[in-house]
């Protein structure tokens, strides 16, 4: 359980580290964000709701309890990347662009991976305690 928990949280906190950092220049409407967002095509109103969402992506993903959301947080955090990524090949950008996007996609597929690794051993141990408890004569 130790190596799946040091493993979930190094995962976890790489994925967060780069997702705070790429949201708050859109929160703020960064120069370069802007930029960036007009290379792409898109408008600049859409910098601070995506922004935004991928903040509360992070946070339903740290906060414990809530497995559903953080499903639906893990989902959301994939197709904004997958959608920038595509973004970016659309326009033309060069492959050696698409790094930053590959180590996220890692970074998510570890971190959701090893999540569901965690909740299935609390929910096997809880199993055995539920089971042994049951064994035992009432007194």
């Amino acid at each position: 359980m130790k190596k799946i928990n040091v493993l979930y949280w190094s995962f976890t906190g790489l994925l967060s580290a780069l997702m705070v950092l790429g949201s708050i220049p859109d929160i703020i409407l960064v120069p370069d964000a802007v930029a960036l967002f007009e290379h792409l095509g898109y408008p600049t109103y859409l910098l601070p709701f995506l922004g935004i969402a991928k903040l509360l992506g992070i946070v339903a993903i740290l906060v414990p309890g809530f497995p559903r959301i953080k499903e639906w947080a893990y989902a959301g955090l994939f197709f904004d990347l997958l959608g920038a990524m595509y973004s970016s090949i659309a326009v033309g950008d060069p492959a050696s662009q698409w790094l930053l996007f590959l180590i996220g996609f890692v970074l998510i597929g570890g971190s959701y991976t090893f999540y569901h690794k965690k909740r299935k051993i609390v929910a096997e141990l809880s199993h055995e305690t539920t089971q042994r408890q049951s064994v035992l004569p009432n007194v």
